[in-house]
C-alpha cells in the first residue's frame, strides 16, 4: 500500500531541494576522498620503491597512471564545483534563492575563476 502525502508545491520543491543538496554534499565529498586516495597511493609507488631498494624504473608506469588517475580526479572535482554553480542557478528560479543548503555553497568569485577553464582543460 502506498501512502500519498498532499505537500504544497513549495513545500514538494523544498524536499526535492534538500534531497539534491544531500547528494550533492555526498558527492563532494567522496570526489575529494577519492583525491586523497590516490594521492596517497601515488606518493606510495615511489617511497616503495625506495624503500625497497630498487630501480627508479621498477613501477613508474604505474606512477604515471596513478599520477593520471589523480588529474582525472582533480578534474571531476571542477566538473562537482560546476554542477554546484548550475544547480544554485536552478536554486533561484524555483524560489529557494535565498536557502543555503548545508551550509557548504562556495562561494561566487571561487565559482566564475578563471582557474576553473584551466583545470578542466
Amino acid at each position: 500500500m502506498t501512502v500519498q502525502t498532499f505537500a504544497s508545491p513549495k513545500a514538494q520543491t523544498r524536499l526535492a531541494a534538500n534531497d539534491i543538496a544531500a547528494r550533492l554534499a555526498a558527492a563532494e565529498v567522496a570526489i575529494d576522498a577519492a583525491i586523497a586516495a590516490v594521492a596517497a597511493l601515488t606518493a606510495a609507488i615511489p617511497a616503495g620503491a625506495a624503500q625497497a631498494n630498487v630501480g627508479i624504473h621498477l613501477g613508474h608506469e604505474a606512477l604515471m597512471h596513478a599520477s593520471e588517475s589523480c588529474c582525472q580526479m582533480v578534474k571531476a572535482r571542477t566538473n562537482m564545483i560546476r554542477t554546484h554553480k548550475a544547480l544554485r542557478a536552478v536554486q533561484g528560479e524555483v524560489g529557494l534563492g535565498e536557502v543555503n543548503f548545508m551550509g557548504r555553497c562556495p562561494e561566487e568569485a571561487s565559482l566564475t575563476s578563471g582557474e576553473l577553464a584551466v583545470q578542466a582543460a
